[in-house]
């Protein structure tokens, strides 16, 4: 009989001792659970910014260049030139999507690039001479962009950045402006009246643009920066440039002085730029 209530008070000082036991692992396994499934969850992501700067080599064959010739006719002595270039600052947002896709967003101004003649010229202005000093034809562009990038070769991660040269394809679409400054006396057309009109003012116009890229990242080991290079081509075309008068007529310029001279600023061509990008993970 003593054997027997030994036995069940052992069994019971048993359960008493191991729930508490078995419960705490219970309990440890389901908090190891949770730890590695918020861990599985949780996915780094990286990004960048940067910014840069860089040179459009502008495609000769356009309607500036008519423009500078036909300028050229009605100066004396003077020598307007075709647009070569121009620069360009830009900054920019990217973030990774995939393993090796990417979104980017970014801007870009072009400062103030065209010609500035010194002095004082004779200019033949709706059929009589006058003086005119320091004649100036000046451009400036702006814009916004977006697009996708896709790395070929060496793609960077959320944990080690760049650690090798990237090399990337892609391309954006952006929205963008321009304003052009001439000379006050410039003969300009307005094309309701088919005749000069006014002082001038400063012709504007906005158009979509559209670039086509291939780029490198070489990593420079210092807080995730990088050094960036890109080529690409840029197709962009400002087709309806004008100023409007108080009549709300419209005002451009030619290289004819007819209506089907209009000059169209065509600012398509090749550019390079070279980037300072710093990659950022979280």
């Amino acid at each position: 009989m003593r054997t027997k209530g030994f036995i069940v008070a052992l069994v019971a000082l048993l359960a008493f001792v191991i729930e508490p036991v078995l419960a705490q692992e219970t309990e440890d396994e389901m908090v190891n659970k949770f730890l590695q499934t918020t861990t599985k969850k949780h996915t780094h992501k990286l990004g960048w910014f940067s910014v840069g700067a860089g040179f459009n080599r502008i495609n000769r064959n356009n309607d500036y260049s008519k423009f500078a010739n036909f300028q050229n006719s009605r100066f004396t002595n003077a020598n307007w030139e075709w647009l070569n270039g121009a620069p360009i600052v830009s900054a920019d947002f990217g973030l990774m999507l995939g393993s090796k896709t990417a979104w980017n967003l970014g801007g870009e101004y072009w400062p103030k690039f065209g010609q500035t003649l010194s002095g004082t010229y004779s200019y033949n202005s709706n059929g009589s001479t006058i003086q005119v000093t320091d004649p100036s034809s000046e451009i400036k562009v702006w814009g916004l962009y977006t697009g996708f990038q896709y790395y070929l070769v060496s793609p960077p991660s959320p944990h080690q950045f760049v650690l090798k040269t990237t090399v990337r394809a892609g391309g954006t679409v952006g929205w963008y402006n321009v304003s052009w400054d001439l000379w006050p006396e410039y003969q300009n057309l307005n094309l309701s009246t088919s005749a000069p009109t006014g002082v001038n003012t400063t012709y504007k116009d906005a158009a979509p643009a559209l670039t086509i890229d291939l780029g490198v990242d070489y990593p420079i080991g210092i807080a995730g920066l990088a050094l960036s290079a890109d080529v690409d081509y840029l197709y962009l075309n400002f087709n309806q440039v004008a100023w409007y008068n108080s009549s709300d007529q419209e005002i451009v310029a030619t290289y004819a002085q007819t209506s089907d001279s209009r000059v169209d600023l065509n600012l398509s061509g090749f550019r390079g730029k070279l980037q300072i990008k710093r990659f950022v993970s979280w």
